[in-house]
């Protein structure tokens, strides 16, 4: 059994000390407002503060709006996640070879993350507006205008504001992983007559297994907050197909009904904390004989 010397022991004591202030901050601005919400999830009002348990949980699933925006939120973000990561990890790959103007591209692809949002959001309303750019160009073929942003293709030109916000940071992370992979294993394969493809399925896919599962967990945050951008397109009541949990929750906000907002943001931690736990029990499954 090993001991611990008194040198140890101080200086774990010191560490501590200096551990302090972050774990006071930790403390009083993540974990004692979670366990608020916690409790106003299970109370009737914050003035009784009467316990009704699983009460306001059952009254927002009940909820349709509650439904809607749940449905439309999860459904963007298993569209607009898995593109996004695949997208520029092809990207990715492409512009780490030897292919032309490939400096060039990379500037293009990363310009996006320069550009504000408020920006953004007066490109795609001058691109898929009524009489928007996109519509005049499809007129070139006889096809009849649409409002894009109050349609059904709505949700598509959201993925697409999202994608091209996204890609060139998911691209550079890519990238970074790329160039980390041992030059030296890729050599022997090739020597031993594995093509390219072979190459990135049965070696660089498994050494960028952690950084797939990062920015999988990034672009899922990121799908979450695209927020921003639709309700700088189309304000607090969008389409039905834009009608986001955030919506939702900044609506509940607006009443002031906070046991409906409390159960909301419960039951999104709680799909979050699922959807990651997946992720990183496939990542540890998938790249356990690379940290081997």
């Amino acid at each position: 059994m090993k001991t611990i010397t008194k040198v140890e022991a101080g200086e774990r004591r010191k560490t501590f000390i200096f551990l302090i202030p972050s774990l006071l901050g930790v403390l009083l601005f993540f974990i004692l407002p979670f366990l608020v919400v916690i409790r106003y999830s299970m109370i009737d009002n914050p003035v009784q503060g009467n316990f009704v348990f699983l009460k306001n949980f059952i009254s927002l699933i009940q909820n349709n709006a509650f439904r809607r925006a749940m449905m439309n939120s999860l459904t963007f973000s298993v569209i607009a996640v898995p593109l996004a990561v695949v997208l520029s990890l092809m990207l990715a790959v492409l512009l780490s070879g030897n292919l032309p103007f490939r400096t060039q591209l990379r500037t293009v692809f990363i310009s996006p993350l320069m550009v504000p949002v408020a920006s953004v959001v007066l490109i795609w309303q001058v691109i898929f507006h009524y009489n928007g750019v996109f519509n005049d160009f499809l007129a070139l073929f006889g096809v009849t205008a649409i409002d894009w942003l109050k349609s059904d293709y709505s949700m598509f030109v959201t993925v697409t504001l999202y994608l091209w916000k996204n890609l060139g940071y998911n691209m550079i992370l890519f990238m970074a992983a790329l160039a980390a992979i041992p030059k030296e294993i890729l050599e022997v394969a090739e020597l031993d007559g594995c093509g390219s493809v072979g190459r990135f399925f049965r070696i660089k896919l498994r050494y960028l297994s952690s950084s797939i599962l990062f920015v999988s967990i990034l672009s899922l945050i990121n799908s979450f907050k695209v927020f921003r951008e639709v309700y700088l397109l189309t304000g607090d009541y969008p389409y039905d197909s834009l009608y986001m949990l955030q919506h939702f929750m900044n609506n509940t906000f607006r009443s002031l009904d906070y046991q409906k907002l409390s159960s909301a943001a419960i039951i999104i931690c709680i799909i979050m904390i699922i959807i990651i736990g997946v992720l990183f029990v496939i990542d540890r499954r998938f790249g356990e004989d690379i940290e081997e």
